[in-house]
């Protein structure tokens, strides 16, 4: 599914301010007493962001705009029915509004219409959900690609222009991962020899490392000179089957900022990550949300527009940021993501130092 955004100028400090004042107000649901939030989010094993940060965010910033509302929650361990399931069972329950980050983005639409029939809306957080949907909350994500590419380039240097490269990228199920691909691809075509191989690792490690080890097969060991990761945890499964096919040279990047992977960028075996601070993505979810349940316009406070199959959807777009070894200490540590101490083993202390990470360990 591909989309076109169109930018608008209000900033996204402004628009979280704005929103966050106004949920406090006193606007009134538009069903009588039920201010019931539903929140779906796709999966566990692949990322562990949703559970660590996204689901306590929302929730806290849900209850500070809005005591009477709840949240129903439930996860669907990356199966598309069962994600199905849950939401029908939200309907069912006459939840006023749903977060839903999709498992499998392109089915959703008869969802939506659903709901639509029901009175209920559904917010898109983090992936982009087919059919007419209220809002949508997520990063700019053909710039994370960007970014992702970019950093692949400034980790290979001079090599960059005769290097070979393996991408594995995410799912083909979820237009988030097409959007990764599109902006990789915009900024390493032309700038590399040749993109040698190329798979969806389909979000699992150990699809991914398949890939890998299939990638080794057909290119040779030294055949290629840096991995294209779409996201952390692909990337550990992609470093692991490199190590023992006897590569420890090759440039390995992901996203998401896993504890995991800054370890792996301190110690050298992962180039880099993509910060999303996970923060305002919560917090606008929750500000539109809360917007809703009142029964309150979201339209004016939307930082931009997307297209998605004919639709003008309401939405907020957040830029995201690499962060390299040199850079840990002033993203991850200083914006709160981790504590020095989370990430800092002692196996790890002088790497730790070495990056001028402050903290007691």
């Amino acid at each position: 599914m591909n989309s076109m955004t169109r930018r608008l100028v209000i900033g996204t400090a402004a628009v979280s301010m704005t929103m966050s004042l106004a949920a406090c107000g006193s606007g009134k649901s538009p069903s009588s007493g039920n201010q019931a939030i539903g929140l779906l989010l796709p999966e566990r094993a692949s990322s562990t962001r949703y559970e660590a940060f996204d689901k306590p965010l929302i929730e806290s910033n849900v209850s500070g705009l809005c005591t009477k509302c709840t949240i129903d929650y439930a996860n669907a361990d990356g199966d598309e029915k069962t994600q199905k399931q849950q939401f029908d069972a939200l309907l069912a329950r006459n939840v006023r509004v749903i977060l839903l980050d999709p498992v499998n983005a392109a089915v959703t639409a008869p969802w939506i219409e659903a709901a639509a029939k029901k009175g209920t809306k559904v917010i898109a957080y983090d992936r982009l959900a087919a059919g007419d949907v209220a809002a949508y909350i997520s990063f700019d994500n053909q710039r994370t690609g960007e970014l992702q590419g970019q950093a692949l380039l400034d980790a290979l240097g001079n090599r960059a222009s005769s290097a070979d490269i393996v991408m594995i990228n995410g799912a083909e199920t979820d237009p988030n991962a097409a959007d990764f691909k599109a902006g990789a691809h915009r900024a390493l075509d032309s700038k590399v020899r040749r993109v040698a191989y190329e798979q969806s690792g389909e979000w699992k490690p150990e699809v991914a490392a398949a890939k890998v080890d299939e990638a080794i097969n057909k290119l040779g060991k030294n055949g290629f000179q840096a991995v294209y990761s779409a996201n952390d945890g692909m990337a550990g499964a992609i470093i692991d089957e490199l190590h023992k096919a006897g590569r420890t040279d090759v440039p390995v990047g992901g996203q998401d900022a896993s504890l995991e992977a800054v370890r792996r960028i301190l110690t050298g075996d992962q180039a880099y990550t993509i910060y999303k601070p996970y923060a305002p993505e919560a917090e606008a979810a929750a500000n539109m949300a809360v917007y809703l349940v009142k029964g309150i316009d979201v339209t004016s406070v939307a930082s931009a527009i997307t297209d998605s199959g004919g639709h003008q959807i309401p939405s907020m777009l957040l830029s995201p940021v690499v962060v390299t070894k040199a850079k840990v200490a002033e993203t991850i540590v200083a914006g709160g993501l981790y504590k020095a101490e989370e990430i800092c083993t002692p196996q790890l202390a002088q790497a730790c130092r070495a990056a001028n990470i402050p903290g007691n360990y």
